[in-house]
């Protein structure tokens, strides 16, 4: 997949007739492979996406405004470059469509077809958008650790446990910070891990994490490296990580990945910082 194709870091012109080849699918086997992953992963998942700046006009020519939450099956063959996913949502806001169902049938036909796998599109208007606002993750958090940092690449060399205490832990931080593999522009996040298992030492974990700060790589990428790496160093019976970002363009991307069944209700957080 050559990205120089796609209009990330690139001054586009913004089109705002309806038109679905603006999406930029990018392979997922690319970064997997670079992970040792070449068969079905062993994980499921999804990548949320919300989207503030959803518009289109009605028949009448009346501008109609929503929040769009796109969930896109982390088993899909490909991703969704974000600066395209962006360009394509604003080519709905000049067209006319008869009502929501018509927008999201469209929208629901076009990403499965881009990103080959399922996809959920749900419209809210804003009185109905469903607010459920924590300031951070209700886990146990990392970030009052006392700990020194030298390093700033992924480093999972940092990652060890005690065999010998078997526990289940949800942990969390608001340190992850990494870049976007093409503009290099920082992505901000609140990280999520839970695990049933050997206990994870909470400094080297969070040492691991402040090491992808100068690290470049999409979203849904960063947490899948996040999640093989806890499974290859640790080996815990269940892992969950999940990631929430900050919006950039008018959309948020939060990958969750993880080996058993979630409640639903992860799915509607939002942070302090979104």
């Amino acid at each position: 997949m050559n990205l120089v194709l796609s209009e990330l870091g690139k001054k586009s012109e913004y089109k705002t007739e309806y038109d679905p080849t603006l999406l930029f699918p990018i392979p997922r086997t690319i970064k997997r492979q670079e992970l040792g992953i070449t068969a079905k992963p062993t994980f499921s998942g999804v990548d949320i996406w919300t989207a503030f700046e959803v518009s289109w006009l009605n028949l009448k020519g009346k501008p109609q405004v929503r929040i769009a939450i796109f969930e896109i099956d982390a088993l899909s063959q490909c991703l969704i470059e974000s600066k395209s996913f962006k360009l394509y949502l604003n080519s709905f806001n000049n067209s006319r469509f008869a009502d929501d169902e018509i927008v999201i049938k469209t929208m629901q036909e076009d990403l499965e077809k881009a990103a080959n796998g399922t996809v959920k599109v749900t419209l809210y208007c804003l009185t109905d958008y469903p607010i459920q606002v924590t300031p951070m993750f209700e886990a146990e958090s990392l970030d009052e650790l006392d700990v020194e940092i030298t390093e700033y690449i992924t480093n999972p060399n940092f990652l060890s446990v005690n065999p010998k205490v078997i526990v289940h832990e949800c942990l969390s931080s608001d340190l992850l910070k990494s870049n976007c593999l093409v503009t290099f522009q920082p992505d901000w996040g609140s990280v999520l891990i839970e695990y049933q298992g050997a206990k994870i030492d909470k400094v080297g974990l969070l040492k691991y994490i402040i090491s992808f700060r100068n690290h470049n790589e999409f979203h849904e990428q960063c947490v899948e490296r996040i999640y093989n790496d806890i499974m290859q160093n640790c080996k815990p019976e269940k892992l969950m990580v999940y990631a929430r970002y900050s919006r950039r363009g008018g959309l948020d991307i939060n990958p969750l990945r993880s080996n058993f069944t979630l409640a639903e209700k992860l799915k509607t957080l939002r942070l302090a910082r979104q």
